[in-house]
């Protein structure tokens, strides 16, 4: 049972304005919701570990497939570039059929995109496993941050910055995985254990998912499925809840199949400014991540040496510091908001990034570590998970999957970015002035927070009440 008025009460649900009011009386997730709340995270945890667990054993693939410079740079970038469309497809997927049907699916697509990769004799088929994994890191993604936010009361908001914390550690249990694989001497072939190991994952979340999940239920209300919206409301939070008369607003919403082609009411009043915010902040923010990526594993080989065992060490050592400033990213954006929160973070940021680039291979080892250590724990704590959850927090529920979709289509357009164009431009002009170069990208993040003043977690407005000019495209006659 949680903590809130709405535990000592029957309330009556005839819309998703009802529900979500309901769910923001609870103070704490406790028991079997805070169980269920981190199974839909976990989600995410698999979307990073996949990710990583390429780039975990890519230097021994290369080797093994005899893969050029150019076929590396497109598996590298491929998840990433697929999701661009994979994202807004998951977010409309998730409008027409719920949360929990389309995260479940991309755990078999998870599954067979890993199991492809690991048994690729060549670069087609690990081409192919990519594009796989692809599709599934873009739906899961964009479905549930809208899912978790849904699930959370309005008073633990900052409680979805979690996913970073999660990304952080998902890709320091893969390199720790892969050097436990390195002990066992699998050899040239270690690169398809990590790979294989993400389908592992991918299947036993599956079964946990399936078993556990709850469809969210302002979705359910918003589609007009009362009874099963205060049913669920009862299963996950303990809340008595019961089916009410369907009001006429909402019979409207639900009558309307939300498509693709509404995506433009993201771009009109009061989204616009919410769209803007959540979308420059995951662009900025994933440019620089993966821009700097490139240079991280420069620092580590200088610190730890250049055989694998001693470079994986020092990855994890850098992945600590995010898991470390992605946890506290919760209760920074819980205390000082999520648009504070990024100014923060993007101000040091690009501090780090000015001063690593001026002085690059002049420090002493151990102090050029420091640069890239404030680097990792200022993006991690402040930019690096708020346009996401920004985005999850800023729209209603019935486009509230299209708003994380198009905003997770323009963040793997700056991971894209950053891990095919900056590397062309590091090859052109050097690592030094790359990195100042680079400091445009937070200052511009910077002045996007600071021009735009919305922030979910700072305002008290129950967004299923808003009207966004959303009709039935058929109407019904009475």
């Amino acid at each position: 049972m949680n903590d809130g008025p709405a535990s000592t009460r029957t309330a009556v649900i005839r819309g998703a304005g009802d529900a979500a009011d309901l769910i923001d009386t609870i103070k704490s997730l406790n028991g079997r919701t805070n169980w269920i709340w981190f199974l839909a995270l976990a989600g995410l945890f698999l979307d990073a570990y996949s990710n990583a667990a390429l780039g975990a054993g890519l230097s021994p693939m290369v080797k093994e497939l005899g893969l050029s410079p150019t076929q590396v740079g497109v598996l590298t970038a491929m998840a990433p570039a697929i999701a661009i469309i994979s994202n807004p497809f998951g977010g409309w997927l998730a409008a027409r059929i719920g949360r929990v049907k389309p995260l479940l699916l991309t755990k078999v697509v998870f599954a067979l995109g890993a199991l492809t990769t690991a048994a690729g004799a060549d670069f087609q088929t690990v081409f192919a496993g990519r594009a796989l994994v692809g599709v599934a890191y873009g739906m899961d993604f964009a479905v549930a941050m809208a899912l978790l936010a849904e699930y959370t009361p309005a008073s633990l908001k900052g409680r979805l910055n979690f996913w970073q914390g999660v990304w952080y550690t998902a890709t320091t249990t893969n390199l720790l995985l892969t050097l436990l694989f390195y002990k066992f001497g699998v050899g040239a072939g270690i690169w398809r254990w990590s790979v294989g190991s993400s389908a592992a994952f991918a299947l036993v979340l599956l079964a946990l998912q399936l078993a556990f999940l709850v469809e969210s239920p302002t979705w359910l209300a918003s589609k007009g499925r009362l009874r099963e919206a205060a049913a669920n409301l009862r299963r996950m939070y303990g809340l008595a809840a019961q089916e009410g008369p369907l009001e006429a607003d909402e019979a409207g919403k639900a009558r309307h199949q939300v498509g693709l082609r509404d995506a433009g009411v993201l771009f009109r009043r009061p989204y616009l400014p919410r769209t803007v915010l959540s979308t420059a902040i995951s662009l900025t923010q994933a440019m620089q991540y993966f821009a700097v990526g490139w240079y991280l594993p420069v620092i580590s080989l200088e610190l730890f040496g250049k055989e694998f065992e001693k470079a994986t060490l020092g990855s994890m050592a850098f992945n600590a510091v995010g898991i470390v400033g992605g946890c506290l990213s919760a209760y920074a954006g819980r205390r000082l908001g999520l648009r504070s929160s990024s100014m923060a973070g993007y101000a040091v940021v690009f501090a780090a990034l000015l001063v690593m680039g001026a002085t690059f291979k002049q420090l002493p080892v151990a102090l050029a570590a420091l640069l890239p250590v404030l680097f990792i724990f200022f993006h991690s704590a402040g930019p690096g998970p708020n346009g996401k959850s920004i985005a999850a927090l800023s729209y209603r529920s019935d486009i509230r999957t299209l708003g994380t979709g198009v905003t997770g289509m323009l963040g793997s357009l700056g991971s894209v970015a950053g891990l095919y164009l900056f590397p062309q431009l590091q090859s052109g002009i050097g690592v030094g002035p790359s990195l100042m170069v680079l400091s445009v990208v937070p200052l511009a993040g910077l002045i996007t927070c600071l021009a735009i003043k919305w922030d979910p977690t700072r305002v008290a407005v129950n967004l299923e009440e808003e009207a966004v000019g959303l009709q039935p495209r058929q109407p019904v006659s009475a």
